[in-house]
């Protein structure tokens, strides 16, 4: 089974055909098709094909399967004996990616 390396919102994936993977937000919208050119690393069982950083001519095309808010995360601070608490979250917008072809 052939795979890749991807990286897009700073992070780095590992992705084969039929892979659904959640990445930073991209502007595309539902249904859409996505090219990622960013390809650090590609592999077939044995044989590997490292980019140095990137592979020429080589992307991963995706379909953006969905655009959604992730978990609530609570960033909380306090500072003991001093009755300050700080109660801050946040949650990220991440985009639904159905890998199609490496």
């Amino acid at each position: 089974m052939a795979y890749a390396v991807i990286k897009t919102g700073g992070k780095q994936y590992r992705v084969e055909k039929g892979d659904k993977i959640n990445v930073e937000k991209l502007n595309a919208e539902v249904g859409d098709t996505v090219t990622l050119d960013e390809v650090l690393m590609s592999g077939e069982g044995d044989s590997v094909n490292v980019g140095t950083p990137l592979i020429d001519g080589a992307s991963v095309t995706a379909k953006v399967v969905d655009q959604f808010r992730a978990k609530k995360v609570i960033a909380f601070k306090f500072k003991r004996r001093k009755g300050f608490h700080k109660t801050k979250g946040h949650r990220r917008h991440l985009t639904r990616l159905e890998i199609q072809s490496v």
